[in-house]
């Protein structure tokens, strides 16, 4: 595992991105959806007392029955900075993956991987530090363009930044809002959509995602009560 720094400024964080970037795997497919592990990871804050709680969630990425799950709490050591937010989580959420009993798998961030700005986002940064497949699944679109993808689940059109492609807005469920996903660290993205689908069986988010927000946020109660 590659050493976490934090750094001085948003001008080193971003020079920081921009190095390790370099380092992302994007020629592996990763591993065959609906096999061995999908672990979740997510976190929750405290903002007046500067606390952060991230949980990872190891599930059986063929049943979705709970493998294993952690929690870890830690400070928050870097200002909210867009496109930065790596910096804030990624500390904590290594700590919570380290204490896992089990290898985690794939693991399935609640943000994004290439689709960033600088193509680096916390699903790029975390697969990079631990050598880990990791894909990122997002509520949201970030700053790019998509068409709405057909209503039927496992509809999808592309996620773009003028013409090229950084993820996919994918139906997860028949009439609900899509899910982003995009690629972050040795897997592909039809693969990384694929895994999407699978863990996505009876809700709009992945169950990963589901069951490691559940946690950091009960965790996050008992930190601070």
């Amino acid at each position: 595992m590659t050493t976490f720094r934090t750094p001085a400024d948003a001008a080193e964080a971003r020079a920081i991105q921009d190095t390790l970037r370099a380092r992302v795997v994007l020629d592996e497919p990763g591993p065959p959806p609906g096999t061995g592990r999908a672990t979740g990871v997510d976190v929750a804050y405290d903002e007046e007392r500067d606390v952060v709680v991230a949980a990872a969630v190891v599930l059986d990425a063929a049943t979705l029955d709970v493998v294993a799950e952690t929690t870890a709490v830690g400070r928050v050591t870097f200002p909210y900075v867009p496109g930065l937010l790596a910096f804030r989580e990624i500390p904590t959420v290594l700590a919570a993956l380290e204490a896992l009993p089990v290898d985690p798998g794939l693991v399935v961030c609640d943000g994004y991987g290439r689709a960033h700005p600088r193509r680096f986002g916390l699903a790029s940064h975390l697969g990079v530090l631990t050598g880990l497949p990791v894909i990122g699944v997002a509520k949201n679109p970030f700053t790019f363009t998509y068409e709405q993808p057909g209503p039927r689940r496992g509809d999808s059109s592309p996620l773009l930044d003028g013409d090229e492609e950084v993820g996919r807005a994918l139906r997860t469920q028949d009439g609900t809002k899509p899910v982003y996903v995009s690629v972050g660290h040795r897997t592909g993205l039809d693969n990384a959509c694929a895994h999407t689908l699978l863990l996505a069986r009876d809700f709009r988010q992945p169950e990963t995602t589901r069951r490691a927000d559940a946690l950091c946020r009960q965790a996050l109660r008992e930190a601070t009560a």
